[in-house]
């Protein structure tokens, strides 16, 4: 597994360190989880699957009234 080098401020160090123990969690675990969490794009499995497969009543729209009138700001 390979791994990365980054630095940071101090500051930043400390807070990482809090939120990482708050997860009972390592430092690296807990930035490879938001790592992960940021670059995941693959949608969840059978995501696709549950289209059209609503069997409840048909969804309807509730009335959404008048647009407001709002003033041009310069």
């Amino acid at each position: 597994m390979p791994q990365l080098h980054c630095y940071v401020a101090e500051d930043v160090a400390a807070q990482l360190q809090h939120k990482a123990e708050r997860a009972h969690l390592p430092i690296s675990k807990y930035l490879a989880m938001l790592i992960q969490k940021d670059i995941g794009t693959q949608w969840p499995a059978g995501y696709f699957d549950l289209f059209g497969s609503w069997e409840g009543e048909a969804l309807q729209r509730p009335e959404q009234g008048d647009y407001e009138m709002r003033e041009v700001l310069f």
